[in-house]
Order: C-alpha cells, then structure tokens, then sequence
C-alpha cells in the first residue's frame, strides 16, 4: 500500500507538473504575441525613452512613401499599425517580453513550480499593461476621429459652398467683409472656408525652446513676415489651444532667421550648426510628445521667411517630405509643393509697422507707367536693367534711386510696379506695390504666388515671362485704361488680406497665412502604411 501511495502521488505530481509546463508554455506564446500586438501604442508625455527621431538627419528612407492622403470624409475604422520604427521603446518593450518567455523552454519541472507564483503575478501585470495600452488606443483613436470629423464637416460645407453658381453669398452675413468677385478663385467657398476655420480651427504650439532661437522672430526687417507671425500666434486666444489632443495642427516655434544670426559662422557656408538645432528640437518634441511620431510630422507646420528655410527642411526628411513648411521662398523647382506647401508673403517692415505705407491716389494722379529700383541681384534684374534702365521717360528702371527721389512717392506715383526676383523668387516689391496701390508686375520663374489658392492673381497683377523682358513696355502699354482701373480697383480691394495689423484683424495677413495652413490640413487625411511594418 506503501508503494502504491508513492506511486499514486507520483504520478499525480508527475501529471501536475506536466499540466502547469503546458500552460506555461501556452501563456508565454500569448504574452509574446501580445507584446508583438502592443507595438502601435502611442506613446505618451512620460516617455524618457529614445525616439526613432534620435537620428532623424539619416532616416530618410521610405520616409515619403509612409504616408497616402485622400481627398474624401473619414473613414478610419480600420486603423493601421504605425510602422514598428517609431516606437523603439514599445518594441523593446516586446524584445523584453519574449527574451523572459524563452528561457522557460530550458528552465527544469522544479523551478518552473518554484517560481509559478512570480510568473501568474508578472502575467497579471503584462495584462493589466496590455488593458491599460488598449485603453489609451481607444482615447487616442477616439480624439484623432473627433478631429477628423469636425474637418469632414467643413469639407461638406465648403464643397456644398463651391458649387453655389447663383452670385449670392452662400454663408451667414459677415459684419467684417464678405468675399466677392473675381480676385477670388471662389468667393463663396473661400468665405465658407473661413467662417470653419474660425469656428474649429486650433492649433498647439510647442512650449519648449528658449528666445531668441525659439518663441521670437525679427520683426524689423525684410524678414519681418516671420517674427510677427511668431509673435502673434503666441499671443492669440482664438486659434491657439494648450490641449495638444484637440489641436488639427502642431506648430514648430523655431526661428530660421534667427538661427542664421546666431548660429552661422559669416562666408563659412557651413549650415549644419543650424540644421542641427533644427534636428534637436525635433528629437525633443518627438520624445516628449507622441504627436510627431503619430503622424511621421505630416499635421505639423514650420514657417520661414528666410531665403536659407528651404535648405534647413532638408535636413530632417520628415519635416521636408510631410510637414506643412509656411516658406517665403516659394520656388517650385527647388522642391516647394503648393498641395502641402504654403507660400508666406515677404513683408519689409522697416519701422515695425505699416504706418504710412497703405494708400495711394487714384490712377488719373499717377504720371508714370511703370516704376522699378533694386540693386543687380540674381538672373532676372541684369535683364531688366539692361534692357530698361534709363531708356523711357514713362518707364522709371533705376539701378540705384536718386537721393532726390522718394521710394514710395515714386510707387505712388506710377500705374504699375515693377516686381522681379532677386536671389531667391520671392519679393517684398509685390506687397510694397499693393499697399501703394500699384498694380504689380510679376517677373519671376518658378514662384508659387501667396494665397494662389484662394485668390486669382490674374485679375490684379500682370505676370510676365523673363523671356517677355524686351517687350515690357509693349504689354503695359497694350492694357486698355478701362482694363487698368479695374486692376487697380482690385488691388485695392485684396489688399487687406496682405496688412500687417499690430493687433490682428480678420481677413488680414495674419488670418490669411493661418487660413493657408488650414486648407492643407483640411485636405489630408492621413492613413497609416504598414508597408514597412
């Protein structure tokens, strides 16, 4: 009897271990493929860990085909997994999960039993982590779909707006101003579209980062588009939201300008120490917030008006291939793209403000017919200058401008104003001419206007190919005076949309650039590639 008790416990100890290997074996495959599962947790503000941005000035691989955008209402109820590189710490995370489950394949009976309560405690955790993780994917789908559908809402509205062919305004009365005519594109889908933009339209700035480099901008200066932008989107209640979750977009507070002064070494042509702050700032942003990382930087914007903005986007290829970039220098050939791309008007606030700049007489009280002065700077003036400069009576080319004679008087003065690029495409001359009232001619190849995308240049400027040059005075000359007062009415009429306010006023530039950025973002809707995954 003795000996078949022993055996009897045996055996029955035998069969227990055997069944607890068993389920051990059964709950480490589950817990490895849930860690494998967990890998598309967004991260969140605690994170101390790496980001896959650590070394964004290298990863540029693929970065441009992660994304796809399409053009119709929401639909995101199959969400993709983000791509496994943006989030190492979950993906150790998982490396950790499976290195502890494989060594119990080699672990004996005995100290499988010896240590069963540890393993039931530790699995109890990875599931509690693992309900807290999907509990934080719910929220974070469920704000990203609240965002997306106040945007669908404004598509339908805007689209519905589009297709009103009846004359009459199709908005409420707007006490400010209401669009109309043709300096618009549509006047009633771009007043629809900006009645939305003021009603949902927010906007999170980063709060990291110290002036000057960030938070500030020159603001005296032919950069002066650039700091007042910074300067009064962090001053402003209407757009600006602390809550990063509810905001449509992310803004980088950086600026290039600044950067340039304090950064670059004068002649060395050497931009990496500005590149790399640029870099910096992102792998900051990036391991604090999971914002960046969610949308591989694609719902967020920079904006600068420095000739050199272009050249510091590339050095993070997120930022140059996904993000909004807001740019003064707006030249389609070296990689700006108006669907994602906004074009920042170049502003030359001397003094800080407008005063005395906006206004001009009426175009009998304008004697000249064309006016131009600016220094040999790029291919197009060298042209201008040779073919004008000092020839015609009616039409003023000068290199340098007498002393006897006033910049802005001589604008005021003439029925058209002379606007080629120098270095770069963009010009403060086009801004200049429309405060003065001059019809502004637009000599330039390669530059995407300001606002093109809702205002129709066509109707109040005259744009000519460089090749046309020669023929400069022929064209002015060829635009009948009742075609000429019309222009001239028209400027006018969308100068407003390019006045610096000191404190912003609807429809100005401040809200127009604002509005630029809120029709990129209103038209993506990003969808997750798990390509790479």
């Amino acid at each position: 009897m003795k000996d078949s008790s022993y055996f009897f416990h045996s055996s029955s100890s035998r069969l227990v271990i055997v069944c607890l290997v068993s389920l051990v074996l059964v709950s480490a495959a589950v817990i490895a493929m849930d860690s494998r599962r967990s890998y598309w947790v967004f991260l969140d503000d605690s994170s101390s860990s790496s980001s896959s941005f650590s070394n964004e000035s290298s990863s540029s691989s693929n970065s441009s085909s992660s994304w796809k955008w399409g053009g119709g209402d929401v639909g995101h109820g199959n969400h993709k997994k983000v791509p496994l590189e943006l989030h190492p710490r979950l993906e150790s995370f998982g490396q950790e999960a499976l290195s502890d489950s494989q060594p119990l394949y080699n672990r004996s009976s005995s100290s499988l039993l010896a240590n069963n309560t540890n393993f039931l405690v530790k699995q109890a955790d990875e599931k509690q982590l693992n309900d807290t993780s999907t509990t934080k994917i719910r929220r974070v789908h469920s704000q990203v779909m609240r965002i997306e559908a106040s945007l669908a809402r404004a598509r339908a509205l805007i689209r519905e707006a589009a297709k009103n062919e009846t004359g009459l305004p199709s908005a409420p009365p707007d006490p400010d101003y209401a669009p109309y005519g043709p300096v618009y594109r549509n006047a009633n889908a771009f007043h629809r579209s900006y009645l939305e933009m003021e009603k949902v339209f927010k906007i999170f700035v980063y709060k990291e980062g110290e002036p000057p480099l960030f938070h500030d901008g020159p603001c005296r200066s032919i950069y002066s588009s650039e700091g007042r932008f910074i300067y009064d989107l962090e001053t402003n209640t209407q757009f600006r939201t602390s809550d990063p979750d509810i905001a449509h977009v992310h803004f980088l507070p950086f600026s290039i300008t600044k950067m340039v002064h304090y950064l670059y070494e004068p002649n060395s042509f050497n931009l990496k120490p500005v590149k790399q702050t640029v870099v910096d700032y992102i792998n900051v942003i990036s391991n604090k917030y999971p914002y960046w990382n969610r949308s591989l930087g694609a719902d967020h914007f920079l904006l600068s008006c420095h000739d050199w903005g272009p050249e510091v986007s590339y050095a993070a290829p997120h930022l140059y291939n996904n993000s909004i970039r807001v740019l003064c220098n707006a030249n389609s050939s070296e990689g700006f793209n108006p669907s994602k791309d906004a074009t920042l008007p170049e502003i030359n606030l001397r003094t800080g403000s407008i005063k005395g700049l906006i206004g001009g007489p009426s175009p009998s009280k304008r004697p000249y017919l064309g006016f131009f002065a600016g220094g040999v700077h790029g291919p197009i003036r060298p042209l201008l200058l040779k073919h004008w400069k000092g020839v015609d009576q009616d039409l003023r080319i000068y290199e340098y401008l007498p002393k006897e004679l006033s910049y802005y008087d001589m604008m005021r003065k003439s029925k058209f104003c002379i606007c080629p690029s120098g270095y770069e495409v963009a010009s403060p001359r086009i801004v200049e001419a429309m405060y003065s009232e001059c019809v502004p001619v637009i000599i330039s190849d390669h530059y995407v206007l300001p606002f093109s995308d809702v205002l129709n240049w066509k109707s109040f400027s005259v744009q000519i190919q460089v090749g046309d040059i020669p023929r400069l005075k022929s064209i002015l000359m060829s635009i009948s005076q009742r075609q000429y007062i019309r222009m001239h009415r028209r400027v006018k009429q969308v100068q407003r949309h390019f006045v610096v306010n000191s404190t912003p006023k609807r429809y100005d530039v401040f809200h127009m650039i604002i509005h630029s950025v809120w029709l990129r973002r209103l038209n993506r809707i990003p969808h997750y590639n798990d390509q790479n995954n």
